[in-house]
């Protein structure tokens, strides 16, 4: 427990939570967060390491909306989803596909020290583990330049992509890209990590619109930049416990369309969760459901990860 940080007021419980990762995953092979309970039940603040004390008030203000508030009714009780596909072996990435149950895979890209090859036989081991029907989407994570995303994004659609996510970095590039290929573009941290998410111009740049929950500040904000941009929203994760998945469901049960699986399922990429009830995909859905974190105990952090924490967590509520 973090017992040195002054909560905003309703706020009773501050706990610290580190999980290992599966298979490495962003760069990072622990997982780790903070979980605060309020009035209204549980909720994450658990913005990576990389991240600054002003873009991190965010996934604050997501947090205090779940303890404090809850969130907005939905308008469904399920939500389908994606099985994640890390950058790991065609052989791996076929079996983390058939043992999903999910009709829609997610294949990570452009993983730094691979090959074009290495991206070719993963996404073409998907396709093959998901069959004609199913649904296959890339994410580079802005890793290319728009002369590669044309090459790349071409070889890799002889598969048949249903988006390719975040190819390049800026809007401008996108927006060229999306005049030379006939995949869709989904942007992803050209929204989430702009300084004003709402006032950010997607006319010419995207086709589809990534919304993370904690990133955007809350279910409500992302509802307010969907509705702010009118295009189609994919809700993602950003790799939390199954209670900050829990937020990302309820984002996706209260938009008004979802014509497009979620990358919700991601808490398979955790050796661990902070519930013995987990929020896993059955038969490529999850179910619209509050978490109880009830394994605490089980994935509390150590002491100097906890102390990290705290520190992290008293400069954003000070900002």
């Amino acid at each position: 427990m973090i017992t040195s940080v002054p909560l905003p007021p309703g706020t009773t419980a501050t706990a610290v939570w580190s999980v290992p990762m599966r298979t490495r995953f962003r760069g990072i092979d622990v997982r780790d967060g903070v979980l605060v309970r309020g009035p209204a039940g549980w909720g994450e603040f658990s913005p990576f390491w990389d991240y600054g004390v002003a873009e991190s008030r965010r996934w604050w203000a997501a947090a205090a909306e779940a303890a404090l508030e809850g969130w907005p009714a939905p308008v469904r009780d399920s939500v389908p989803v994606n099985v994640t596909v890390p950058a790991v072996d065609a052989e791996r990435a076929h079996a983390i596909v058939a043992a999903s149950g999910c009709r829609t895979a997610k294949v990570k890209v452009a993983e730094p020290g691979q090959t074009p090859a290495d991206d070719l036989a993963r996404v073409e081991a998907v396709r093959d583990a998901l069959g004609p029907a199913g649904a296959v989407r890339v994410d580079a994570n802005a890793a290319w330049d728009v002369d590669t995303a044309v090459a790349r994004v071409r070889e890799l659609d002889r598969v048949g992509l249903e988006y390719v996510e975040q190819p390049c970095a800026t809007l401008e590039e996108l927006a060229a890209l999306r005049r030379r290929v006939d995949v869709r573009v989904a942007v992803d941290e050209g929204v989430r990590r702009a300084g004003d998410p709402l006032a950010v111009d997607l006319r010419e740049a995207a086709d589809v619109v990534v919304l993370k929950v904690q990133p955007l500040g809350g279910v409500r904000a992302a509802l307010r930049v969907a509705e702010a941009h009118g295009l189609p929203c994919v809700v993602s994760s950003a790799l939390e416990s199954s209670v900050g998945i829990a937020a990302g469901v309820a984002l996706a049960a209260a938009l008004p369309e979802l014509p497009f699986a979620c990358g919700l399922a991601t808490v398979a990429l955790l050796d661990g969760d902070v519930t013995a009830d987990p929020l896993l995909p059955v038969d490529g859905a999850l179910p619209v459901r509050a978490v109880e974190p009830d394994r605490l105990a089980e994935v509390t952090a150590p002491d100097d990860v906890t102390d990290r924490w705290g520190r992290r967590l008293t400069a954003v509520l000070a900002a």
